[in-house]
């Protein structure tokens, strides 16, 4: 074991991908005692760090994505703001379309116009569903485990008769970029840029592959909701919980912060390029806001926006992106039953 808690090949692995590259990161220097904090957010004290991720193939646990899009690792600024604690959950969601009467994006037929080569029995309400196949398959295609379900929305995550009943204080799935957005706007708040997410989860840390350290499970213990077993047909839940657990089930990390990593993805305000970092070396950028548009060369026709943190479906096998600093995206007005968010809010002066 190294100081900096990787083993010694997983250290110089490390240290070759670009690991050396990452600089302290320098906290800003506030008195606390005149914030007033709200119930259910914690104070991020914002300052400047080092953002992005190395390459992690070849790490322990690191799987098989060198994440080129996480680099190059640059410098970036944060002001101070306050960020909830855990993913929105459905009683907080429940809430708020009680208050306004919201209708989410998968509550609503979608239209040829929006999707022109959509299949017809597609082009109903509905949402993308997880679907784990009866026994091992192939992991080069999605398809094998996702379908769309008609009825799959926030109150109805698996569909027509599913219920989020029992389920008040588990993270609210089925949500678009806007229906995240929409909220955010009502409860006074707003989404997290994707620097001020990253800055967040990695607590004051440096470089560090996960937002508690540097294994995936310390002593043994696993420290998130993400996918232990066979992917994707056999989940063992060995971390306590087979799909999405209630919020808060793990410890937080140094800022306070619940499951910065696995659970469900969550949205941040920016759009999402793959070549954006390249655009902000040889400079400390303040508060970046983004790219002002999106490009997917995977999937160029499509408007993404940046998600956080991986999912209950996240694993060695298939897709590592619970490690901080790597990043995910989605099609904005599209949303699954691994895909929540949470808010941050801006320092009262």
């Amino acid at each position: 074991m190294c100081s900096n808690g990787l083993l010694y090949p997983d250290s110089v692995r490390y240290a070759e991908q670009g690991g050396n590259e990452f600089a302290p990161t320098l906290e800003t220097e506030m008195s606390t005692t005149m914030v007033k904090i709200p119930e259910g957010m914690v104070l991020v004290p914002g300052g400047t760090f080092s953002m992005g991720a190395v390459n992690p193939v070849g790490i322990t646990d690191g799987g098989r994505e060198p994440m080129h899009d996480a680099r190059p690792i640059h410098r970036v600024y944060v002001d101070p703001f306050l960020m909830d604690a855990h993913e929105v959950t459905n009683a907080e969601f429940a809430a708020f379309v009680a208050a306004t009467g919201y209708v989410t994006v998968a509550e609503i037929a979608p239209t040829r116009e929006e999707f022109p080569n959509a299949p017809a029995e597609m082009l109903v309400a509905g949402s993308i569903v997880f679907a784990p196949p009866a026994s091992p398959v192939a992991r080069n295609d999605y398809r094998q485990w996702w379908r769309w379900v008609e009825g799959a929305n926030w109150r109805q995550p698996e569909g027509r008769g599913s219920s989020i009943e029992g389920k008040e204080n588990h993270p609210v799935v089925h949500i678009a970029w806007e229906d995240a957005a929409a909220y955010a706007k009502w409860a006074g708040k707003r989404l997290p840029t994707e620097a001020e997410w990253e800055f967040a989860a990695r607590g004051g840390q440096s470089g560090q592959l996960y937002p508690w350290g540097n294994q995936m499970q310390p002593q043994g213990q696993p420290v998130a909701n993400t996918f232990q077993g066979q992917f994707p047909n056999n989940d063992l839940g060995k971390d306590g919980h087979e799909g999405i657990a209630p919020v808060a089930q793990y410890p937080p990390n140094s800022y306070g912060l619940f499951d910065m990593g696995g659970n469900v993805w969550e949205w941040c305000a920016d759009w999402y390029r793959p070549d954006y970092y390249a655009t902000l070396l040889n400079q400390t950028v303040r508060n970046p806001q983004g790219p002002t548009d999106s490009y997917d060369p995977a999937e160029p026709g499509l408007a993404k926006k940046v998600q956080r943190g991986g999912s209950f479906l996240c694993t060695d096998q298939y897709c590592t992106r619970y490690m901080v600093g790597t990043r995910g995206k989605g099609e904005w007005r599209s949303a699954s039953n691994h895909i929540g968010f949470r808010c941050v809010k801006n320092l009262e002066n």
